[in-house]
């Protein structure tokens, strides 16, 4: 686990061999986060999430990410999600890219810039 202050932005960061094969792992991260760091965001590396993560049928990914938002805690999950077929999952990604808590992107640099960005939207 990595830590990363972005814009004053707490940033927690899996490490590649980290492991979340359940939602009980995702929260013991998420927890730890959280209450070890005072950490508000998440980046997790697509390796280190079990393959039905990305199986929507599954409902692991929609579990995993209804935590993260129910705990207010933004998360960017990093990878090539273009090696998984369907189509169900691209609409996924696409409409989680267009909210203000999970995205999905292709780099870390990238998940900083969503998670702490300069400027921030104000909600009217």
């Amino acid at each position: 686990m990595r830590i990363v202050e972005q814009n004053g932005v707490i940033i927690t960061i899996t490490d590649p061999t980290d492991r979340i094969d359940s939602i009980e792992d995702a929260l013991d991260f998420m927890a730890s986060a959280m209450f070890r760091y005072d950490s508000g965001a998440i980046v997790f590396h697509s390796d280190c999430l079990h393959r039905d993560f990305f199986d929507l049928k599954t409902r692991f990914a929609g579990e995993v990410l209804q935590k993260f938002s129910n705990y207010n805690i933004r998360l960017a999950i990093v990878g090539d999600f273009r090696r998984y077929p369907g189509q169900a999952l691209k609409d996924f990604i696409y409409e989680c890219n267009q909210g203000q808590h999970i995205f999905w992107v292709d780099s870390i640099e990238d998940a900083l810039n969503r998670l702490a960005p300069n400027t921030y939207p104000i909600d009217l």
